[in-house]
């Protein structure tokens, strides 16, 4: 059985100082013991810690799960021993149920976002009062954790090609869980969209705005014949990496520097585009990524911006997640439920 989380009583006239009970805490995380595909993951037991300054332990209710996951273990950043067993990721949602020294604006019970983290995939975490928001009441559990790191990538993907009102923006891999937010933010900033996906999820494409295409032998003819309708292709945005994503984009842009990868880095440098986020030789748009998290959460809350859960799963799961995420289908997030 787990003990109870540590009781905390912080005062705000009190600043720096918690008064806590210390409970020992034992908490079940996911971790790659070895670099490899998904069989390398282990579920296993670790203790959490106490939160320290400016630091809150929170009770995990969801986790998102993103391909940076998996390409860490996978060895797509390296295959440094030293970094095993390796804890897996970045964005959670769940409860505050205990607080450092300094906090200022979290106390117990407080139900908040938070991303980036380290080791986002337990059931307890110590998080950075900083990396967080509050949850909207709107959203649950798992489309909480799901929110922030594919909308920031998404925010990150439209600031860099500086889409505004007025362009058209194709985007490769609408249906994704950071798809998805490219077309639904790129429609607020006032451009068209044209998206390539499954015809499964054309519909939904539609729903937020965007002109469907299929992707597949024959995309190029389809997104001019598209572009009749909206303009010509100003803005592209790769979320899939593929070669047929990459060629589609540089034939219709021309201007190379209002094309960007978010998986295509090793054609990058080659087609002269923008490579964005943790890739070699990548912008990681930390500052533009960060600041996106006030923004993402207000529009979530007021029901601007849908976040699709495409399926959850028990944390003993999380190896199906990982190869389901692999296989490129899903038409939203995958979430954890530790």
């Amino acid at each position: 059985m787990t003990a109870a989380p540590a009781r905390v009583s912080h005062w705000p006239w009190q600043a720096g100082q918690v008064q806590s009970v210390p409970v020992a805490l034992s908490s079940r995380a996911v971790v790659a013991s070895a670099y490899g595909g998904p069989e390398v993951l282990r579920l296993v037991d670790v203790d959490p810690g106490e939160p320290g300054p400016g630091n809150v332990l929170v009770e995990v209710r969801a986790a998102g799960v993103n391909p940076t996951d998996w390409k860490g273990y996978a060895g797509a950043y390296g295959t440094n021993p030293a970094n095993l067993p390796m804890r897996l990721g970045y964005e959670v949602s769940g409860v505050v149920s205990a607080v450092g020294p300094s906090v200022r604006w979290l106390s117990p019970g407080d139900e908040i976002i938070a991303w980036r983290v380290t080791g986002g995939y337990a059931d307890r975490i110590v998080v950075s009062e900083q990396v967080t928001v509050r949850r909207p009441s709107n959203l649950d559990w798992p489309a909480a954790a799901g929110l922030l790191l594919a909308g920031a990538t998404a925010v990150h993907t439209l600031s860099a090609t500086g889409t505004r009102d007025g362009d058209v923006v194709l985007v490769h891999g609408g249906s994704g869980g950071v798809g998805r937010m490219v077309v639904q933010l790129a429609v607020l900033r006032g451009a068209q969209v044209i998206a390539t996906a499954s015809p499964r999820h054309h519909d939904d494409l539609r729903d937020l705005g965007a002109t469907p295409v299929a992707y597949g032998e024959g995309l190029l003819e389809r997104v001019h014949e598209a572009a009749r309708h909206t303009g010509a292709v100003t803005v592209a945005i790769d979320a899939v990496g593929t070669d047929e994503a990459l060629d589609t984009s540089v034939a219709v842009v021309s201007d190379r520097d209002r094309i960007a990868t978010i998986a295509g880095f090793g054609r990058a440098g080659e087609l002269g585009i923008k490579a964005l986020g943790g890739g070699p030789g990548a912008d990681p748009g930390t500052a533009v990524r960060e600041a996106a998290r006030a923004q993402l959460a207000e529009l979530a809350a007021d029901g601007t911006l849908d976040v699709r859960v495409a399926r959850t799963y028990p944390l003993s799961d999380v190896a199906e997640a990982h190869r389901d995420g692999q296989a490129g289908h899903a038409a939203g997030k995958l979430i954890l439920l530790p």
